[in-house]
């Protein structure tokens, strides 16, 4: 798993093969690669989560976000995710109170989650 430090926070990057994160079990594990590297946050790319991920009344988004709060993880999740929050108003909720806050986010690629970690601008 890629590792990168982004203006002093260690990024773990999960990559976009294997296993699909399906039950809240993988949070854990998941938890436990981003201790192993001291991680900060954790990016994952939408390809990795399960469709469930995204259904809210699955209950998994909450359950696998809750965990690594738990752990004092913060969550990027990169990629389109446009076809399931036009699906659900829920998700579109969801999605946009947590891209205001500072635990979950919701993050085109990269790119994104680079601007999200910079340091805030001085006036």
């Amino acid at each position: 798993m890629p590792v990168e430090t982004v203006n002093g926070t260690v990024v773990l990057h999960l990559t976009g093969t294997g296993s699909p994160i399906a039950v809240g079990q993988d949070a854990l594990d998941v938890v436990g690669e981003a201790w192993a590297v001291q991680a900060e946050v954790v990016a994952v790319p939408v390809s990795r989560f399960a469709p469930s991920f995204f259904d809210l009344r699955s209950g998994l988004a909450g359950e696998f976000v809750q965990k690594l709060v738990n752990y004092r993880l913060r969550l990027a999740v990169l990629g389109d995710i446009s076809e399931h929050v036009g699906a659900s108003d829920a998700l579109r909720d969801y999605v946009r109170e947590s891209n205001r806050g500072g635990h979950v986010w919701f993050l085109d690629g990269p790119a994104d989650l680079v601007r999200r970690l910079a340091p805030p601008a001085r006036s």
